[in-house]
């Protein structure tokens, strides 16, 4: 469903010089799948989630999502593409029920099928009691939530998120992963990329790490961890390795 294959983005740096962001990057996630991009600040997984979503061209190799490449047919790709991150707004003034509706008419849906996908959502994400309320009087991981269901009311099949997690408290994250293992189990294909490892390490199906914007090891967490092991020393034992090459 979402398929990268010898990604490579490089920038131009004010020197003159060439930053290699992603270089060589390749993995896929399958329908029915999690997979957790890990890796530490400027690893290269937000470049690559960018390419992904259309948002960046790639210098070289491809991304596609539902066998449509996000250099050849953006649009395509937006059509069955869902992108989440971290600093992705919403506005303040507008009720999480005008939001969804708004987009859902972005995305040609209207009449009683956007109606019934607004309700839909609103219900599936918790947030009955304050669908009707301005975002701006929403917690932070309410927010989030509506972020969540701004990508979905396309109901696209592959769904990306970057860092979806960073500004939530315990309970919050907790959630928004339970909405994500439901889409997950559901049939949807999820990418998702964090920091706080303890929270995806028994959520993911699989792991993908990335270290100066190479993969530097993939797996499941039992092929990852080994026997008495956590992620989290996993991921530093894959970028220690790639270090010292």
């Amino acid at each position: 469903m979402i398929v990268v294959r010898d990604l490579v983005k490089h920038y131009r740096a004010g020197d003159g010089s060439v930053v290699r962001a992603v270089d060589g990057v390749s993995f896929a996630v399958e329908p029915g799948e999690m997979v957790g991009l890990l890796g530490a600040n400027g690893a290269g997984k937000t470049t690559t989630l960018r390419v992904l979503a259309t948002l960046l061209a790639p210098t070289a190799g491809t991304a596609s999502v539902a066998g449509c490449d996000a250099s050849a047919d953006p649009v395509a790709v937006r059509r069955r593409l869902g992108y989440v991150s971290a600093t992705t707004g919403v506005p303040d003034r507008l009720t999480p029920r005008e939001i969804f509706g708004s987009f859902g008419r972005l995305h040609g849906l209207d009449g009683a099928a956007l109606a019934d996908r607004v309700d839909r959502l609103v219900a599936a994400l918790g947030l009955g009691a304050c669908a009707d309320r301005p975002a701006g009087r929403l917690s932070s991981g309410q927010r989030q939530r509506v972020s969540v269901g701004r990508a979905l009311v396309h109901d696209p099949p592959a769904l990306v998120l970057d860092e979806p997690t960073s500004a939530l408290d315990v309970i919050g994250a907790r959630d928004l992963l339970d909405i994500l293992t439901g889409l997950r189990d559901a049939g949807h294909a999820i990418l998702v990329s964090t920091h706080r490892l303890h929270e995806i390490e028994r959520r993911c199906d699989r792991f993908v790490v990335i270290h100066g914007g190479r993969v530097v090891a993939a797996g499941t967490r039992d092929e990852l961890v080994g026997p008495g092991g956590d992620l989290e020393q996993a991921f530093f034992a894959a970028v220690s390795a790639a270090g010292a090459r």
